[in-house]
């Protein structure tokens, strides 16, 4: 299997609409986004590449093929900060990937970027997600009652962050950026 972490391409919509297809929680992850057709995922891939410097995402790769993002938004150089945000389709979920993609992205984020600390969220309900998080060295801050919506719903977040001072986390994936 072969892993890479890199800027997502407009080349990659098939990609994205494949993920998007058999991922139903995708939407919620980017937006409410419509994905389903390649030139829609396309369109939201030159979008997001249009929000450069304060965001940027990466895609998560494997044998060639975009199977997950990590990005970091609201990146500001006030107080060297930045939020993690990361999504896997379900076809590859549970190996890994997302951790170790958080953990090299936070790498970056720190040596090339000069950040400070990175923050993510994840629902209360999303284990998985938590998993994610410890693994790629994010400890728990605390919880933030009803911060996220979809649709009706509103949903309790556990908040996690990382220093650029905290131990480096083993995890890491190869990455051309």
């Amino acid at each position: 299997m072969e892993l890479l972490l890199r800027p997502w391409r407009p080349d990659d919509a098939a990609d994205l609409a494949a993920a998007a297809s058999t991922t139903p929680d995708l939407a919620v992850q980017v937006g409410g986004a419509d994905l389903l057709e390649p030139e829609a995922s396309r369109r939201h891939l030159v979008a997001v590449d249009a929000l450069r410097p304060t965001n940027l995402a990466f895609a998560i790769t494997v044998d060639g093929h975009a199977v997950g993002n990590v990005g970091l938004s609201g990146i500001e150089h006030t107080h060297d900060t930045a939020w993690v945000s990361y999504w896997l389709a379900t076809s590859a979920r549970g190996q890994g990937l997302a951790g170790r993609a958080v953990a090299t992205v936070a790498r970056l984020a720190f040596a090339e970027l000069g950040l400070f600390r990175l923050e993510l969220g994840h629902r209360v309900n999303n284990p998985a997600s938590c998993r994610v998080a410890l693994a790629a060295g994010f400890p728990a801050e605390g919880l933030e009652r009803a911060k996220l919506r979809y649709g009706r719903d509103r949903f309790d977040v556990e908040t996690h962050a990382r220093l650029a001072t905290d131990p480096d986390v083993t995890l890491t994936m190869p990455a051309a950026w």
